[in-house]
Parts: C-alpha cells; structure tokens; sequence
C-alpha cells in the first residue's frame, strides 16, 4: 500500500472526481456497464442480473441490471433513472444501484444526492461483506471512492485532500481485500482497471500500460473493456489506437450515442493533429450522431457535445 502512494500530494493532479463519473457512470463506475454478453441460456434465473460473469454469476438484481444496461449500453439516462428507483425499492442491498445513483447524482450536479448514495453504497458494500466478500469488499472500497468525491465537492480541491487522500488509501486496501479473494474477477478487474487508468493518465509515476493489460486481459464485459481502454489512448494522445478501441465498442454498443461522442473527439484530435479536413468531417457527422438522441442524455452533457462539435465545425470552415 505505501508504495502505491510514496507523495501523497500528488493525488490533487489525479482529477479525482474526473474518476468518479468516469469510473461509474463507470462506468465508472465504474464503471462502468451494461450486458453486451447476454447471459447463458444455462444460468440460473435467480441469478439473472450479473452483467460481468458467463460462469458463476453473483445475486445483482433485475432492475440493477436493467438501469446498467440503460447507462453504459443504450446511453439512456432518463430509463436508467425509472430502473433505479425501481431498483433500490426492490433490491435494496444492492450496492450496485446505489453507486450508479451517486454517478448520476455527480453528473447532475446534485451534491446532496450524491452525498447520500454515496454512502448508501459503502454502508450496502459493508453489509454484503458477510455474504459476498468479493464484491462486498469491492463496493465498500467504490463507498470510500464516491466519499472522496463528495469530501472534493464540499471542501474543494486544497481543503479536501487530506482527507480525499485518507478516503484513497481504503479505496486501495478494500481493493486489495476483494483481490485477494479473486484477482482474475472480471468486475473487479473492470472497477480497479479503469481506476488505475485514470490515475495513470494523469501522474507521472503510473503505468497506463498496466492498467490497460489489467483491462484487456480479465475485465468484462468487453464493451466497457473497449471504451475504458479508448478514453486512455485519447487522454494519452495516442490517437490511432484510441480510434481502433473505439470502433471495436461501436461494433456492441451501436445505439449508445455516448460511443459517437468518444468517437468524435478522437477523430477531432487526430485530424488537428494531421490537418486532415476528412477526418475533422468526419468528427462532426459522429457529433451530429450522437446529437440524434440528445432527449435521452443529461442537459449538461449535449450542451457540451454542442460546444465541441460548433468548435470542430469551425476548424472545418476557417474564417
């Protein structure tokens, strides 16, 4: 644990709440995201709902699985909402839900939701402990990443250090707990990978090749695999690769207009870099792709999609 974070201070550079609603909503978060691997025909209906696992799935719920697929595969947030009220009325102990209401609590900038769901999810991570250590482990450790976020929000960035770096530590030591339990675990791989990357993008001292093999290689569902590996090589600017891990997302998730969005700030970036009018063309038709479902996104978000894409449109026609 103390080698993970041998300057304390440098976590203010980390963009934590970047983290928060990448990682959940990632998401992230966590991250993360809906079945693009329906479940065997094979398992057990009373399992239904673990988008992560082929074999040996974990109890999730129905409504949980629902607003998952609503968010990180359809790119629906207004469904992901009726899911969700649904979902923590009739599967109340799931922490799941909870950590997804806090993700969109972040994105609306709703600091009290926030704050409420985000301990919802580490009192409901606690809880399941007994039960399921893994993701028990796993979502107390999600709590006290959301916590930190909230403590951010509330103190701002000098005042909520310290104690956003406190909240930090246990994210990482509960983490450890749930892998040593399962590392090879597909959510969890998915949660920490997508954790580590954001991390890495962002400090000097960490390893975005790590996190991406973390991802590539035990992470499920594949999708959100994609995506978190794309948003990685965007942050890098290595945008070739980042364009290749985007369309093989688009191949699984084509009707989330989020993946049209991610699209077109790569090839927004790429053709500034290589001064190619197609490619900066070609970015706004994937705007203008994911402006078609602009009633299913938050307000907040198509205003920034709008922004970029008028901001691409002038790149294309100069003066």
């Amino acid at each position: 644990m103390t080698k993970r974070f041998s300057s304390p201070r440098l976590v203010v550079s980390a963009k934590f709440t970047t983290l928060t609603q990448t990682a959940f909503a990632a998401a992230i978060a966590f991250g993360v995201a809906p079945w693009a691997i329906a479940l065997n025909l094979g398992v057990n209906s009373s399992l239904a709902g673990d988008p992560f696992r082929d074999r040996e799935p974990h109890q999730i719920g129905d409504q949980t699985e629902a607003a998952f697929k609503a968010i990180f595969q359809q790119g629906n947030y207004p469904a992901a909402e009726r899911y969700l009220a649904q979902a923590v009325s009739k599967e109340p102990n799931e922490p799941l839900a909870y950590a997804m209401k806090a993700s969109l609590a972040y994105g609306n900038k709703d600091w009290a939701k926030l704050g409420t769901y985000s301990q919802k999810t580490l009192e409901n991570g606690q809880k399941l402990i007994s039960s399921d250590p893994l993701r028990g482990n796993l979502y107390t450790a999600v709590g006290h990443f959301l916590e930190g976020a909230v403590v951010l929000t509330r103190e701002g960035t000098v005042n909520g250090v310290p104690q956003a770096f406190s909240r930090l530590r246990q994210v990482y030591e509960y983490l450890d707990k749930a892998e040593a339990i399962s590392a090879n675990d597909p959510e969890l791989n998915l949660i920490k990978g997508y954790m580590d990357l954001l991390l890495a993008v962002n400090l000097p001292f960490a390893s975005p090749d790590q996190a991406i093999r973390r991802l590539e290689q035990n992470a499920a569902p594949q999708y959100l695999v994609d995506r978190g590996v794309a948003l990685a090589y965007r942050d890098l600017k290595r945008y070739p690769q980042a364009l290749e891990y985007v369309n093989r997302a688009i191949k699984t998730t084509s009707d989330n207009p989020e993946i049209y969005y991610l699209k077109a700030q790569i090839l927004k970036q790429l053709g500034q870099k290589e001064k190619s009018q197609q490619m900066i063309q070609e970015a706004i038709a994937n705007f203008d792709k994911a402006l078609t479902k602009k009633s299913q996104l938050p307000g907040d978000l198509v205003k920034q999609i709008e922004g970029e894409r008028n901001r691409a449109a002038s790149l294309n026609n100069p003066g």
